[in-house]
């Protein structure tokens, strides 16, 4: 049998050192360490993502049971309050940078997303996680809850965030989209909530076409209607513009009204867009792959450690979050790279039963192991008669 690492240790191949390197000098993150480099609590917050550990406590005595597989990998045994401080003290920024650097090489082997568009898709929308107010007094949403808000702008082609901004919760969706620099000449489908005419004018003159929900009492005035056909769930096609006081001033152009009813559950929808190119059919098709970002929040509170956290300090916890997100990144890829059709959760359980075994990553992905070896018969059971 070939030799092969631990499972872990190939996944941790998969990030340049020298880029994770980078990101640690621009943020001083090892000035003056001696025990606990940034590299080590780095293999540590990710052990813990990977093989689902539920406590601080819960990861040291799993990464202290098998340290002969995490010595090459660069981890030697820490203590718990030594992890603990790193988490409070290291600036979560050296993971936020490194997630962002691993976005282009990833994104690259991403497959195309089904909707034929000549324009980037992305879907943007946020989602809250809620903390417990006595022990995270910091995160106040409520009076009598806590909470921090992940703000994504998601990559339609590979299902990946292209950007994220976490807040706290009280945070207006709009406003952290303001600071998103959404590419030029791209497409991005968001709910009501990002309904803000002046935005929405800004993204209109830097080229970017939107898909929205109409708010129910937005004044309008048609000034062109389009025929439609009614047997796709169309009911209109119109060129408005708006008539509001205030909502006039802060988006003067024309935009395009669509009504659609959805003949599976009877809703009718109405959409709001800038695109008067495609037909109405396929502005509904773009409106509807914004499910997708929910699908997308979903999976991560479903598999990763987002919702329990390892430390209470506004840092903790966003160190955590971003190695939580460069976790998805890193099984995000190893789904490309296997093309195997499976899932990010089903690789995911596959790495949580097998993190510090000795067996390719590769094979085990594309399950290799499922084919059971050739019999060999031995020649001393041939019988000659």
């Amino acid at each position: 049998m070939a030799h092969s690492n631990t499972i872990l240790s190939q996944v941790l191949q998969l990030i340049p050192r020298h880029q994770f390197q980078t990101c640690v000098d621009r943020h001083k993150g090892d000035h003056r360490i001696r025990k606990l480099t940034c590299w080590g609590q780095f293999i540590a917050l990710l052990s813990g993502q990977l093989a689902r550990r539920d406590s601080l406590r819960d990861l040291i005595e799993t990464l202290s049971s098998n340290q002969t597989a995490l010595y090459h990998a660069g981890f030697k045994a820490v203590k718990r309050s030594t992890l603990a401080d790193a988490n409070a003290n290291r600036s979560h920024e050296i993971y936020r940078d490194l997630f962002y650097k691993l976005s282009a090489k990833i994104q690259n082997a991403a497959p195309k997303y089904k909707l034929k568009l000549s324009r980037k898709l992305y879907a943007l929308d946020s989602t809250f996680i809620e903390l417990c107010l006595s022990v995270f007094p910091w995160a106040q949403f409520r009076q009598k809850k806590g909470a921090i808000k992940l703000h994504v702008l998601l990559d339609l082609d590979g299902l990946l965030p292209a950007f994220l901004n976490i807040t706290d919760g009280k945070t207006h969706d709009v406003t952290a989209a303001k600071k998103m620099k959404l590419p030029k000449g791209s497409m991005v489908a968001c709910d009501r909530a990002y309904v803000d005419y002046k935005w929405l004018y800004t993204l209109q003159i830097k080229g970017i076409r939107f898909v929205t929900r109409m708010k129910s009492n937005a004044q309008y005035r048609v000034v062109k209607s389009r025929k439609v056909d009614k047997s796709t769930g169309l009911r209109c096609d119109q060129t408005i513009r708006l008539t509001g006081v205030q909502t006039k001033k802060k988006y003067p152009g024309e935009l395009r009204r669509i009504s659609y009813r959805d003949p599976e559950t009877g809703k009718r929808l109405v959409f709001l867009t800038n695109d008067f190119a495609l037909d109405a059919k396929t502005v509904a098709a773009i409106y509807k792959a914004r499910w997708e970002i929910e699908l997308f929040f979903k999976t991560i509170k479903q598999n990763l450690k987002i919702k329990t956290f390892l430390g209470t300090s506004p840092n903790a916890v966003l160190t955590q979050v971003w190695i939580a997100m460069i976790a998805y990144r890193l099984l995000a890829w190893m789904k490309f790279m296997s093309k195997t059709g499976m899932s990010v959760q089903q690789i995911k359980r596959l790495i949580e039963m097998n993190l510090f075994q000795r067996r390719d990553l590769r094979d085990l992905i594309q399950r290799k192991w499922l084919k059971p070896p050739k019999p060999t018969v031995s020649p001393q059971l041939n019988l000659a008669f």
